[in-house]
């Protein structure tokens, strides 16, 4: 479920529109900002915020396909949803291609749009508690030795524990010590654990080709 102090963050050079939505979010208890540009928004962004952003596709300076873009090089942001009149929707298509969660015609309606708004809320919680969990990972990662590092990835590669010892010229008895701190600082419960943990690094950090 969506978190309830996720903020509905409205961007919308059209004061009335704004205006618009802004009761429509609190009057279902939605906490609301409301920017009347694309540049105001971004002296505001707070990519802890949680929450999404409902944007205007065609405003006055940066339109909101460029804010969307300037939003996909940060780490975490909040989903976006794109407002649009009928002539806009060529280029709400080609937001949504590039990461929007959906967009709305003007005049838009209300029921569809709340139900868009937490459906976005919904994929910013799943999203923040992904990230969450990776940065635990690698914050138990780098407490490992760089020793452990290197067991770790053996053991998650398939060797035996006797092949370790040899490959790393150590006693079979260090190579199990290394691979019990290994599972204890990553707290890993099972080798299956730990595999996941590592393939999820790995997915964060995919290698070039």
């Amino acid at each position: 479920m969506s978190n309830n102090a996720s903020t509905i963050f409205i961007v919308d050079d059209d004061t009335q529109v704004r205006q618009a939505l802004a009761l429509l979010m609190e009057s279902v208890g939605l906490q609301v900002q409301t920017f009347p540009s694309a540049d105001a928004y971004l002296e505001n962004f707070d990519p802890e915020s949680p929450g999404c952003l409902i944007l205007d596709v065609r405003m006055p300076g940066m339109s909101g396909l460029e804010l969307q873009a300037r939003l996909a090089a940060e780490i975490m942001h909040p989903p976006v949803i794109v407002i649009t009149g009928h002539g806009d929707v060529p280029m709400a298509v080609r937001a949504v291609q590039a990461g929007a969660v959906d967009f709305i015609e003007k005049p838009f309606n209300d029921q569809a749009l709340l139900d868009s708004v937490h459906r976005a809320l919904d994929t910013d919680a799943r999203q923040r508690g992904r990230a969450s969990k990776l940065a635990e990972v690698k914050a138990r990662l780098a407490s490992l030795t760089p020793r452990e590092q290197q067991v770790m990835k053996m053991v998650v590669a398939g060797k035996r524990n006797k092949v370790i010892a040899l490959d790393l010229s150590v006693s079979q008895s260090t190579v199990e010590a290394h691979r019990a701190k290994v599972m204890e600082k990553m707290q890993a419960q099972s080798l299956s654990e730990l595999m996941r943990m590592v393939l999820s690094l790995e997915d964060d950090n995919p290698h070039p080709d």
